[in-house]
This record gives structure tokens, sequence and C-alpha cells, in this order.
């Protein structure tokens, strides 16, 4: 296993990928009929997720302990809007006219589009429908829409065609989401397709920012995103653990926090 996917076998993200398209909860017989696998392999495969945070036992079944993340993007655009909104302000300011960004498909993502939309003359490449839909046709601004897998529950492109797409640009920043974030792992997520096209991202890009509001910290994900010392900056709402803020700045990652909302 590559150590960028150390966090789960093939089978448990196979598995954790069917739970989300199915809202996140399932039956150990549903799941053994879908992937097409003995219900003992199942059993063993969610034992093993739930020893690491990902998933719960129930009697006869299973559920994603972060459900949010198999949520289809515009139901998450309103979850905790206020906090990723100020998140969104605060990555737009470090964002240089004329810049070539890339958009991944996350929700806080969606925000920090919503934020640049005064900006001019940006190159965006983005693998996801809602910041291009934001930015497109606006202020000089030239957007591309990566291409590939269309998936509703991401509200983005994914596979081979898009990792091929995205390399074509010379990007100045990288704005990326995550599902999670624990002081083994770093940045999860909770596919590895998307998980697989950050890394790309993340490698290539000149800068890379990570938007992430507070209830991201302490969330496990199966997949790692990408190698820690890729990312520079980390943007959220809230101060983080000690723990927290040693482990990023054992990456030498700078920790931005927006402003504080009302009251």
């Amino acid at each position: 296993m590559a150590e960028s996917e150390r966090y789960a076998t093939h089978r448990e993200v196979e598995l954790l990928e069917t739970l989300r398209s199915v809202d996140g909860t399932a039956r150990t017989t549903s799941l053994a009929e879908t992937l097409q696998v003995s219900e003992e392999t199942i059993r063993r495969t969610i034992k093993a997720l739930a020893k690491t945070g990902a998933v719960r036992r129930v009697h006869g079944g299973v559920y994603l302990v972060n459900a949010e993340a198999g949520k289809p993007v515009s139901s998450r655009l309103s979850q905790r809007a206020a906090e990723k909104s100020r998140i969104a302000e605060t990555t737009a300011g470090l964002i240089q006219n004329g810049s070539c960004l890339f958009l991944d498909v996350g929700s806080t993502t969606a925000h920090v589009a919503q934020s640049l939309r005064q900006h001019r003359d940006l190159t965006v490449v983005t693998n996801g429908l809602h910041a291009a839909q934001t930015l497109v046709g606006l202020n000089g601004n030239r957007v591309f829409l990566a291409g590939g897998e269309l998936r509703n529950v991401e509200g983005g492109a994914f596979g081979p065609d898009t990792l091929t797409y995205v390399r074509h640009f010379n990007i100045d920043t990288a704005i990326l989401s995550v599902d999670g974030f624990d002081e083994r792992g770093g940045f999860l997520l909770a596919g590895s397709e998307e998980a697989a096209l950050a890394r790309e991202v993340a490698v290539w890009a000149r800068r890379v920012l990570v938007v992430a509001d507070h209830t991201k910290f302490g969330v496990s994900a199966p997949v790692v995103a990408c190698d820690p010392h890729d990312v520079d900056a980390v943007v959220t709402d809230r101060p983080l653990t000690p723990a927290f803020e040693s482990r990023l700045a054992g990456w030498n990652i700078d920790l931005l926090l927006s402003r504080p909302g009302p009251g």
C-alpha cells in the first residue's frame, strides 16, 4: 500500500465509499451484496475501520462517524456557513489578482470562490461545479473545468482524466479542503480519488492552503489527503489545541485564523 494511503486497505476504502453513496449507513448483508464479498469479510473490514474511528458498529450494520463527508456538497454549503464565510474571506485576502488557482470540490472551498468574486484576471482550475459556476464570466477571469467522471456527492469530476488535465497548469496557489485532521495522519479525506487529486495538486502548486473549520480537527477519515510537508498554511476559524498547533509547527505549516464572528 502506498504511504499516502496507509490509513486504509483497498477493501476498507471501497466499503467507506459505498457508505458515502448511501447516506452513511448500511446493513452488513447489503454491503456484502453490493461489494460481492462474504458477510464475514464485511465484518472484518468494519472491525478494522472501527479501530480507526472512521465508522461505528451497530447490531447488523454500520454507520460513518463523519457522516457529513457523505452528504452532497450542495447540502453542506449551509452548514456552519458563517464560519466558512469568514475562513473564505481570510483566504481570499491571500490571493493576488492575476493568479492561477486550483480550487477543489469542498464546501469551504465553494465559499472561497464566493469571496473571490471581486478579484480580477484569475485563472481558475477546478474539478468542482460550484467554484466554476461562481467565478466564470467575472472581471476577466478564465475558468477551466477539469473533466472526468462527474459525481453527485462531491459535485465534481474525478479520475485519471482529471489528474492529467490539472497537470497542464502552472498553479500559483492550491486551495484544498479536508474531511478531517488528526495528529497521526494529518490531512484526511473520505474518498480515495479526491485524495489522489489533492496529492497531485499539492506537489505541483507553488503554495498550498488548506481551509477547514474547527469541527474538522480531531475527526478521522480513511485516506491521507497529501503529504503535510507540501502544505504551506491552514486557514481555520478558531484557535487549535496546543497538540494540533505543535503538529502543524513541526511540519512548518502556518496557522491563520479568520476574524472572529459577531458576539
